[in-house]
């Protein structure tokens, strides 16, 4: 070092060669970010775009900011030619000369002038009332930094949304448009379904975002939290998304009226002999309830009401839907046809199990007794007075018309107790009768 300047101790030749050999480096590392930001296809299409909101903002701002960058280098190549000049006058340099090198690279020697238009937008000037700045070359370097990443970072963002979504909004509108045809083909119209409805709904949501997309790229950009690397972020798909899964429903929809219109005479075909099976199945309970209220007394027989005739209306209807090729009607009349006409076929069997309930009863009870007599007979007491006696009673009650089940089932089981004792002795039950022939 050499003596003490106003910009501190004066550099010694050494250190002026390996300061200039420092600032050289990074000049051409800035001069090539800039170039590289000069040819991004992202700033390309920015200056080229009639942008709205908040990119037209950005934009003007990183704009002023790149013209600013400009000013910087160029002030800064300036000073670096200035100081590799006076290093060259002599191999050995003076004093004089060291101490001028020394302000040049270490004192606010770069001056940066611009018009009022060039810097109005510039985040490093606006507000300061001047047009110029003074910097050391550091002090440079840093505002450099600076407004290339901020700018840097506005590029890459609306380039990312711009590569990222448009091109997929296509590909979602070539697949909308096959979609309308497709729909428009068997009748599915907005005004007349709901997925025609959907499809309008959807294109016109589409149309405006991709307007939306070209001209403010970034409302659609997300950055990532706590990133501070120059485009950290991601497109914002939300909307695209939404509508994508909107547009992947009414797709299933339309296969679903395509199905019925490829299988719509084999369901329909299906759909009348579940309802003639119901039809069927309730006539039966009507006559069983009849066979049931003769020969049963003393039981609640539920009513069987008829066939629904709406089913048979609504069937009717979708067989004229069929008929003039209106499957956007007859797809959904069809799966609720079908799930009403299951219904119906089970409420039929439901009917008929309960009219028939005391038939049924009526014969457990015959089986039992008949059963009971099987097993008194193989141990040779079919002939006990007591059990003959016991046995004709409950016989004749089950075997008369009207039957009274409660009666029949009370003498079924005195028959049972009877039996029970001469087969095989038992601990007399409390209140009952201590002689095994006693009568009730």
């Amino acid at each position: 070092m050499g003596v003490t300047g106003p910009t501190g101790p004066v550099l010694d030749r050494d250190e002026v060669d390996r300061a200039l050999a420092r600032l050289g480096a990074e000049h051409e590392a800035i001069e090539t970010s800039l170039l590289a930001l000069q040819d991004h296809a992202g700033r390309r299409l920015l200056e080229g775009a009639d942008l709205t909101g908040v990119t037209r903002e950005r934009w003007a701002s990183a704009e002023a900011s790149i013209t600013l960058l400009w000013a910087y280098f160029d002030a800064y190549t300036a000073t670096l030619r200035t100081a590799r000049e006076i290093r060259a006058r002599r191999r050995w340099s003076s004093r004089d000369d060291l101490a001028e090198l020394t302000e040049l690279l270490r004192g606010a020697s770069v001056i940066v002038a611009g018009s009022a238009a060039a810097t109005a937008n510039a985040p490093t000037l606006a507000g300061t009332g001047r047009l110029s700045q003074q910097f050391t070359l550091a002090e440079l370097v840093e505002r450099m930094n600076e407004l290339y990443a901020s700018s840097l970072d506005m590029v890459v963002a609306a380039d990312a949304v711009w590569s990222a979504l448009p091109a997929r909004i296509d590909l979602l509108a070539a697949e909308l448009q096959r979609t309308r045809e497709l729909a428009h083909s068997v009748g599915v119209r907005p005004g007349e379904h709901p997925a025609g409805d959907d499809l309008e709904r959807i294109t016109r949501t589409l149309t405006r975002l991709r307007e939306e997309v070209v001209s403010d790229p970034l409302a659609y950009w997300t950055p990532t939290q706590g990133s501070s690397a120059p485009g950290g972020g991601r497109p914002d798909t939300t909307t695209y998304d939404r509508e994508a899964r909107a547009l992947e429903d009414v797709r299933r929809e339309i296969d679903a009226v395509l199905t019925v219109r490829q299988d719509a005479e084999a369901r329909l075909v299906k759909l009348r002999d579940v309802l003639s099976r119901a039809d069927r199945t309730l006539a039966e309970a009507r006559s069983a309830r009849g066979e049931v209220l003769a020969k049963i007394a003393a039981s609640e027989v539920p009513a069987v009401s008829g066939p629904p005739t709406v089913l048979q209306e609504q069937l009717a209807t979708a067989a004229e839907y069929r008929r003039h090729a209106q499957w956007h009607r007859l797809s959904p009349l069809l799966e609720s046809l079908e799930q009403k006409a299951e219904d119906e076929l089970l409420r039929a069997r439901e009917s008929l199990t309960a009219v028939t309930a005391p038939l049924a009863v009526r014969a457990e009870l015959r089986g039992r007794l008949d059963a009971y007599k099987a097993k008194i007979a193989r141990h040779g007491l079919a002939e006990d007075p007591l059990l003959v006696e016991r046995y004709d009673a409950a016989r004749r009650m089950l075997w008369s018309a009207p039957c009274d089940l409660r009666v029949a089932e009370q003498a079924v089981l005195r028959y049972q107790r009877a039996a029970a004792e001469l087969l095989g002795p038992r601990v007399p039950q409390q209140g009952a009768p201590a002689d095994r022939r006693g009568r009730t």
